[in-house]
């Protein structure tokens, strides 16, 4: 476990170079895999928030711009917000083709350097889930100032409701077993969640909750700032949409592929490896895919090399 005194430290300690950043964000290890990944979760972000070309959008934990990359294009301004500088210097050099796009250093849990009321939209991907609660909840209440009264907010956290969720988070308590109680936790350790909670969580920040789409190892939550709006539509359209906001059934079962190699190893690395292969399952595979062998190649020494019929990307 790292012993890093605080967010920043830690994650500018994981993003030292770029590739080191790209993986510490999605598991990519150069831009084509970055790409594709990000066009995939840019499309879930543009369908539960609707989003247009005349919106100011906010990513909090921007990281490298993965998904900021694929939507600056489509609205009126992008704004990406991070707590490490090594990942805005990337994120900078990739996005520095886009005249709307603004790059937020934040020195602590808060937004305090970004306007009232000044977004029509927000969102946060995989984010939550290495924060403290409290840093959490604060950072929902900060989204709910700087978005307009009627904004949409969407973000995901971890599922402990759902089995493949609790499966990671007991995947992961053994480091916890037995570990000296003075010692600070990893500040950037997984932290997990649940829908109660994060029902909680929106309606004390000041969020009406638009819907949360909880049949995945994530809580995902689309809601809306209080007092403007139209709660009711909001609520029809994205539920008209949920086929393409909520992770899908396969993303799951290939989620779960990689818990039970890299983390249980209750399925070995090439039998997970070989489940993805059949690319007419959908579009989820050839992405896992790439992610999985970058992973796997970054750790040959450990893992040994990838069998050379499963190397393809």
């Amino acid at each position: 476990m790292l012993h890093l005194p605080n967010y920043k430290t830690t994650w500018d300690a994981k993003s030292t170079t770029p590739v080191h950043a790209m993986l510490s964000v999605d598991g990519s290890a150069n831009e084509e895999r970055l790409r594709a990944s990000g066009a995939y979760t840019a499309r879930m972000v543009s369908a539960a928030l609707d989003l247009r070309p005349t919106d100011r959008v906010l990513e909090l934990g921007c990281g490298v711009g993965r998904i900021g990359h694929e939507l600056a294009p489509h609205v009126a301004h992008w704004e990406g917000a991070d707590i490490s500088a090594n990942m805005l210097k990337v994120a900078r050099e990739r996005l520095a083709k886009f005249g709307n796009v603004g790059l937020t250093e934040l020195t602590r849990s808060d937004l305090k350097a970004l306007p009232d009321a000044g977004f029509d939209k927000a969102y946060s991907i995989a984010v939550f889930i290495h924060m403290d609660k409290e840093d959490f909840y604060l950072y929902l209440e900060d989204l709910a100032r700087v978005l307009k009264p009627g904004g949409l907010a969407f973000f995901d956290t971890w599922n402990t409701s759902h089995p493949v969720g609790w499966r990671r988070f007991a995947a992961e308590l053994n480091p916890f077993r037995g570990v000296d109680p003075t010692e600070r936790k990893d500040v950037a350790r997984n932290q997990f969640s649940n829908p109660e909670e994060v029902k909680s969580f929106l309606d004390h920040a000041g969020f009406d909750i638009v819907e949360l789409f909880t049949d995945s190892p994530w809580v995902q939550a689309v809601a809306m700032r209080r007092g403007g709006g139209d709660l009711e539509a909001e609520r029809r359209r994205v539920r008209a949409g949920a086929s393409r906001i909520a992770y899908s059934p396969l993303w799951t079962e290939l989620f779960d592929y990689s818990i039970r190699s890299q983390i249980e190893g209750t399925m070995t690395l090439t039998e997970a490896l070989e489940a993805m292969q059949d690319d007419s399952r959908g579009e989820e595979i050839p992405m896992f895919r790439a992610a999985f062998l970058d992973v796997w190649r970054h750790n040959v020494e450990t893992w040994g090399p990838v069998p050379e019929h499963l190397a393809r990307s």
